[in-house]
């Protein structure tokens, strides 16, 4: 007789699934919303200080019917994508609720896009409807827009905000109630409601599709697990375009009847503070860095942190000096940590408020309620077990439809068992923490923001006196890290390294222009003749001073 050893019913595997009383919400975003006007008419629903902006939960929705109105008026229908190029703004947040309200499909695109990547966004998921800023910091998005529309051939009408906003809610006055309705009554909580671009795990930005179920339910729980009531305001410096805004802020507010709060159109320290003393804030957003900047600036002494509780620190690994102060000095002593990837809604694990700091500052928290989680070996693509590193990977409400028009790049992602392949490395201890520990691709994570190295390469691919380039994250104390360029120059060419930096302002992002550049002859490889990017940055790594070419 063959005896079972209990060494081998007791050895855990990496998996996990998160239990729940808790049931999810099998509703649309407008009848979520809808219920909290019900509930809490008169509560703070948005304030936005800089913008003089401030309305209850009952102007809120009254806001919303009226860009929704406006919206319809320009003969968007249902399934229509319409784009929002802007800063964080009350326009902004509005018309995120009028799209969903009317079952349109919001585009989020990046504030710091440039003209590649904004003709890319809006010709890959055939925007018909553009609402925009005139600008943002030292970029005109009006002479960007001119310079793209024209291969643009889906978008047929552009919004302003600074010019036509009013145009826009006047014009929305010849729909009528009735007709609004149906547009609700019209739509499933399965559909789709948002198109984010992401560089996912590789090459071009890809258009992360999100259904009404996948990002509300996502947005509640975060707010369960901070324990968010109609009591609470949370201070929101993060940008909207991402889903930590949008998602984790937004649909996190007004599933709990609390209040969303902006700071500015872009981080500024000073300003954060100011309205978390000022609003008497009890949650605060940011990436460590925001916080960094906080804790750092001159006057943070002269601010007043007592109403915080709690807040999500999310983007990048914290520092444990940073999370103690965080804690002591700002008064957060239930700051959450949270991961994911927009992908999946975004969040997959959270920390929990009584969790220990180490928790908080080495691991990415345990999976989130009606979600599961598993690390496998990338190669045999089998669990592994606790303690050992692999791949993460998310299954459930939260992984997204699919990419936009792209069933191949989804196909790469999402295997046939509807588990979504992050590509990060990750454990899980003997508790279900998880802790991640690198990346199987070479996505780059600067300062939060996903970069695709293939993604500048192809756009470099172009250049007269450029033979070969490889782009790499090399490490920066400030951002976690930053993109570096090798690159392998056409005989006779003399480009220097500010030349090709010039190449690229106002074509691609600032944040994607490479901070260091290497040339070089060749690119290390293996005996395959794969380029071997991992000595690539251990090269750089030890060379960093040596590489600038002038």
């Amino acid at each position: 007789m063959n005896t079972i050893s209990a060494d081998t019913i007791t050895t855990k595997i990496s998996y996990d699934h998160g239990l729940s009383d808790i049931p999810l919400l099998g509703m649309t975003i407008t009848e979520a919303l809808k219920q909290t006007v019900i509930n809490y008419p008169d509560a703070e629903a948005l304030v936005v200080p800089y913008q003089n902006y401030r309305v209850s939960y009952q102007e809120f929705w009254d806001e919303i019917a009226r860009v929704a109105k406006g919206i319809l008026s320009y003969g968007i229908k249902k399934g229509d994508r319409v784009g929002i190029w802007a800063p964080n703004r009350f326009e902004w947040v509005l018309v995120q609720f009028a799209t969903a309200r009317i079952g349109v499909i919001l585009v989020n695109i990046n504030p710091a896009y440039k003209s590649a990547e904004l003709e890319y966004a809006l010709r890959q998921s055939e925007v018909r409807m553009l609402i925009m800023s005139k600008g943002f910091r030292k970029t005109n998005y009006i002479d960007i827009l001119h310079e793209v529309r024209p291969s643009c051939i889906h978008l047929k009408h552009i919004a302003v905000i600074e010019n036509d906003w009013q145009y826009l809610i006047d014009a929305g006055k010849k729909i009528t109630d009735e007709q609004l309705q149906s547009f609700e009554n019209d739509m499933q909580f399965d559909e789709p409601i948002n198109i984010q671009y992401t560089s996912g795990t590789t090459g071009f930005p890809k258009g992360t599709t999100l259904s009404h179920h996948n990002i509300l339910n996502n947005g509640f729980f975060i707010g369960e697990r901070l324990n968010y009531t109609e009591k609470d305001r949370v201070c929101i410096p993060v940008p909207l375009y991402h889903c930590f805004g949008m998602v984790l802020a937004n649909l996190a507010c007004i599933t709990h009847g609390s209040c969303m709060i902006f700071t500015g159109e872009a981080f500024e320290p000073a300003a954060v503070m100011q309205t978390v003393q000022d609003e008497q804030c009890t949650s605060l957003y940011g990436v460590p860095l925001m916080f960094i900047a906080e804790l750092n600036h001159p006057d943070f002494n002269q601010y007043d942190f007592s109403s915080l509780r709690t807040g999500i620190m999310a983007g990048s690994s914290c520092p444990e000096s940073t999370m103690k102060a965080v804690r002591e000095k700002m008064n957060m002593s239930e700051v959450s940590i949270c991961y994911g990837m927009t992908e999946t809604s975004p969040v997959s694990t959270q920390t929990f408020l009584d969790d220990n700091e180490y928790r908080r500052c080495a691991t990415v928290g345990k999976v989130h309620p009606h979600l599961e989680i598993k690390i496998i070996d990338p190669e045999t693509k089998k669990i592994v077990l606790r303690g050992t590193p692999g791949e993460l990977c998310t299954r459930g409400y939260s992984v997204m439809l699919k990419y936009w028009n792209n069933p191949e790049a989804t196909a790469s992602v999402i295997d046939d068992s509807r588990w979504m392949h992050t590509g990060d490395l990750a454990e899980m201890d003997e508790d279900g923490y998880v802790k991640i520990v690198g990346r199987i691709k070479d996505l780059i994570i600067r300062g939060g923001e996903n970069i695709s190295p293939f993604e500048i390469e192809e756009f470099f691919h172009n250049h007269d006196d450029i033979k070969d380039i490889q782009v790499i994250g090399v490490p920066d104390d400030k951002y976690g890290e930053v993109v570096m360029a090798w690159v392998v120059l056409k005989e006779g060419s003399s480009i220097t390294s500010k030349e090709l930096e010039n190449y690229c302002r106002g074509q691609i992002a600032t944040f994607k222009i490479p901070k260091y550049w290497k040339f070089v002859d060749e690119f290390p490889t293996t005996v395959t003749g794969k380029v071997r990017k991992v000595e690539m940055r251990e090269i750089s790594a030890r060379e960093l001073n040596l590489h600038k070419r002038t």
